[in-house]
């Protein structure tokens, strides 16, 4: 009998292994990669066939092994490099494979994914007009085809009688092909000659040498803004595709895929775009037509790493340092940064690290030869960095200036609108009012289920913009009575209101998570903007990376110091890259650019720094203070939440594993590890369950892997393991 390993599709941590099943006579085509349904306790689930093998069925099993029910699709879904990919992840991330199976999925799982056709005729036979006389239509019918030599019946108004009297005749044969949805399909966009400049004649040259070697290498393609840095990687592509191998564009932000394709498809036409906005039936067909081999190139976010690509010979991740490659809200919590290097290793592929403000990480790594550095120091044509001007909020409030925007942008706004120019304006906070709090009392309205402060929309909505939880706001406070409800803080909604109030003829347009909800949001404001349909464009990060607008001379960034009071050890790395980045928007084209960094604590590092746009002087001051405390680039870190609905039960787990964790350091001294907490959790409480932090710090990341295998903490449901943490608490 034939008998097959399956990987059940179920989530709980507590699973952790696969299952036989007997494959019956109807499916014994099934080979690894295919998904099916089969029995698992009292229900049915899908589940990923691992692997096929025929055994002795008298001598194999002393019991009676359940059936595969059927299959979900036409055909098998995963690829063997897709499935090794799979283990590696469920592997290095702790966690089932049944979760990082469905990382290579395009949405729900366990559904049959709907396919599109079109009925396609064909002629096949010559004809006599004299013979069809008394036909007019299925006349017209092949004279249609005997022009075009094919004919869609899709909105051709032709009858199913008509179609079915010539196949019949054998005049013409009918064939259905798969129709492929793509929204990306009708950007079209104009080659431009380049003359590279010397720098990035360098970097592709040494590029090269190891991707048409089939050799893996590691690179941190280092470039201020406005370098040419996209040129690098069209370049390098163009390379690839010459010697056979594909290519993986990696950008952090949805709103960075519309103008990174369009520089693509100006050279190349094998191009597919994966994202989480595009429909589960357009992603599908992106996966189809990138498994048979009609697709080159493959653009996105994170999840195009997951993809059935083959034969990758490059990949890219542009905007390294960005926050957006980390999963941090489902398992598995990976970040793309890592498990991009590692599939480059496995392809034997060169991959690029790209940013004008590297990871202190990555810099690192270059700095110790890990990672082949790759310099750009300046912008294509020698045009100059944009002139940065700090203005301290502080002093405007002195001198009676109570505006969002202070004296110094106001000015510089109506200055570049009256020259027909653009700005950008970057404020990191989404709705009107940041925090509603009681006066008397100092009680802030919070989110019922995760206890964060909930902030005030210009709806009059109250929004959790972590859960998405809405509330009316207070009247009257609901822990002390009183009516004194101050609506303190400034969100994208409100400086709208104050531009529109200083600047009234100006034409502006906000960009925001609420302003791009709809599938094409992102594009179809940039795309105003570009086409000068507005004046100035505003907005959270999403405004500040990566656009490339030749009428922008002027930036304003609004609460620059404002991440710098929490209690994350990233908060100076994150404040210089948005001021750097954000100023890297203006004077791109022929006019010199100048920006306004808003600040209340100008002294600090990240903001002089981030001024002077100054990389080299920031890493050399924050390197060694991440050194004196032990956090990375020095060691990898892990992060543990302990949950539970009983407060103390939480806790008490929290410090069994920390003492268990100390004893097994102390039998292993060569290598540095450290352990603290447990504190509370930034959501302390959610929805009712307690939650406590333990933050491991090591030099040796396999380590802690194992100490985690060993007590099984993997296979907990009230654990949540996450390695390389964006934040540690």
């Amino acid at each position: 009998m034939i008998i097959a390993e399956v990987c059940v599709n179920v989530t709980a941590n507590r699973v952790q292994q696969n299952f036989t099943y007997l494959v019956p006579e109807r499916l014994k085509f099934l080979t690894a990669g295919w998904r099916v349904i089969v029995p698992f306790g009292a229900r049915t689930y899908d589940g990923f066939v691992m692997n096929v093998q025929e055994v002795d069925d008298a001598t194999e099993f002393e019991f009676v092994l359940k059936a595969i029910e059927d299959v979900i699709d036409d055909e098998p879904w995963f690829t063997p490099e897709m499935m090794s990919a799979a283990r590696w992840l469920a592997e290095f991330y702790l966690c089932p494979l049944s979760i990082t199976m469905g990382l290579f999925m395009p949405g729900r799982r366990g559904k049959k994914i709907s396919v599109l056709f079109e009925r396609v005729l064909k002629l096949v036979k010559t004809f006599d007009e004299k013979n069809f006389k008394k036909n007019s239509a299925q006349l017209r019918v092949l004279k249609l085809l005997a022009e075009r030599g094919e004919l869609c019946l899709s909105g051709q108004k032709i009858s199913s009688q008509t179609v079915k009297a010539l196949v019949e005749a054998g005049y013409v044969a009918e064939e259905r092909r798969r129709i492929t949805r793509d929204s990306y399909a009708k950007i079209k966009s104009v080659s431009k000659t380049f003359e590279l400049t010397a720098e990035q004649i360098a970097a592709i040259e040494a590029v090269e040498k190891f991707l048409t070697a089939r050799r893996f290498q590691g690179f941190l393609l280092h470039g201020v803004t406005g370098s040419g840095k996209t040129q690098v990687y069209i370049e390098l592509t163009k390379i690839a595709r010459q010697v056979g191998r594909r290519v993986i564009i990696l950008v952090p932000e949805i709103a960075l895929t519309g103008q990174i394709v369009m520089n693509f498809k100006a050279h190349f036409e094998d191009v597919a775009v994966i994202h989480s906005r595009l429909s589960i039936e357009e992603r599908s067909d992106a996966f189809h037509r990138i498994r048979n081999g009609e697709v080159g190139i493959v653009i996105g976010a994170r999840s195009a790493l997951f993809t059935p690509i083959e034969n990758v010979g490059l990949i890219v991740v542009d905007e390294e340092q960005d926050s957006s490659y980390k999963q941090d809200k489902n398992p598995p919590h990976y970040h793309a940064r890592v498990v991009a290097e590692e599939f480059a290793k496995f392809y034997g592929a060169a991959i690029i690290f790209g940013s004008a403000t590297p990871s202190v990480e990555n810099f690192y790594r270059a700095q110790c030869g890990e990672l082949i550095l790759l310099k750009m120091p300046r912008r294509v044509l020698n045009n100059p960095l944009p002139q940065v001007e700090c203005v301290d909020m502080r002093g405007e409030l002195r001198a009676g200036n109570k505006s969002v925007l202070s004296r110094a942008l106001l000015e510089l706004l109506k200055k570049t609108l009256a020259a027909n120019q653009q700005a950008i304006i970057l404020l990191n906070r989404r709705g009107w009012s940041t925090v509603v709090m009681c006066r008397s009392c100092g009680e802030v309205a919070k989110c019922p289920d995760c206890g964060l402060p909930m902030t005030y929309h210009a709806d009059g909505k109250l929004r959790c913009h972590r859960c998405e939880v809405e509330a009316e706001p207070p009247t009257i406070c609901p822990a002390c009575g009183s009516r004194h409800i101050k609506f303190l803080g400034t969100g994208t909604e409100k400086l709208e209101a104050a531009l529109k109030l200083s600047l009234p003829n100006a034409k502006i347009l906000r960009m925001d998570r609420d302003s791009t909800r709809e599938k094409f949001g992102h594009k179809k404001i940039l795309d105003a903007f570009a086409a000068h349909e507005a004046d100035i464009l505003f907005g959270t990060q999403m405004v500040a990376k990566g656009h490339d607008i030749s009428g922008v001379t002027a930036v304003g960034v609004l609460n620059a110091d404002a991440t710098l009071s929490f209690s994350n050890f990233r908060v100076a790395e994150n404040c210089f890259a948005l001021i750097t980045q954000a100023a890297g928007r203006a004077g791109r084209a022929d006019l010199p650019g100048k920006v306004i960094v808003q600040a209340y604590n100008v002294d600090a590092a990240a903001i002089r720094c981030g001024c002077a746009q100054d990389y080299e002087k920031f890493f050399a001051n924050e390197l060694p203070q991440r050194r004196e405390v032990f956090f990375p680039p020095f060691c990898r870190l892990v992060k543990l939440i302990f949950m539970h609905k009983d407060e103390t039960k939480a806790k008490d787990f929290a410090k069994k594993i920390r003492a268990e964790f100390r004893t097994a350091v102390a039998k292993n001294s060569s290598v540095r590890q450290e352990i603290f907490g447990p504190i509370p959790a930034a959501v302390a409480n959610f929805c009712g369950v307690y939650r406590f932090v333990l933050l491991i710090k090591s030099e040796d990341l396999s380590s802690v892997r194992n100490f985690l295998r060993a007590n099984n903490l993997h296979k907990r449901d009230d654990v949540y393991i996450d390695i390389d943490p964006l934040t540690t608490d």
